[in-house]
């Protein structure tokens, strides 16, 4: 009877996961406005840090879950990084990413949503990670690095 309901759990995990998330905007490979849209969605507060070649626009949800996204002096999303007690709309920062990250979701073995996410791909990195109330990851687009950028300074 329970190897029954696990078809119907990873379904509605998956539902769930796509009804929360829209609507869709191009965060991960956008362009800085959609930081501004994504602001918006999320109801958050925003500090801008500037480094010598991009800038961290730090979204804080009222619900505590700080988005950070890299914007490239070109204008371009080329990274999105978070922590927190809840994960983030993941369709609303991943953009057109998103296919990529719900199609490994549903590869996962038994334990649909327990385990760490590492998706490495040559046109999308995805790490996430954590447990209840405390999730991070990160996700961005190498081609996009900023020269001198390293993955490890997405945090």
């Amino acid at each position: 009877m329970r190897a029954r309901f696990k078809p119907i759990r990873l379904a509605a995990v998956v539902a769930v996961g796509l009804g929360c998330s829209l609507p869709t905007l191009a965060s991960l490979g956008g362009d800085v406005n959609s930081v501004a849209a994504d602001r918006a969605e999320m109801n958050a507060s925003v500090n801008v840090t500037h480094a010598d070649a991009y800038d961290i626009h730090e979204m804080q949800s009222p619900g505590g879950t700080v988005v950070d996204e890299y914007v490239s002096s070109a204008g371009k999303v080329f990274a999105v990084a978070w922590h927190g007690q809840f994960p983030p709309q993941m369709q609303q920062i991943l953009g057109g990413y998103f296919q990529q990250y719900t199609a490994a979701l549903q590869a996962q073995p038994r334990h649909y949503g327990h385990r760490p996410l590492n998706i490495q791909t040559p046109n999308f990195v995805l790490q996430t990670g954590g447990h209840m109330r405390a999730y991070f990851g990160r996700a961005y687009i190498p081609d996009m690095l900023p020269e001198g950028i390293k993955p490890e300074e997405i945090k």
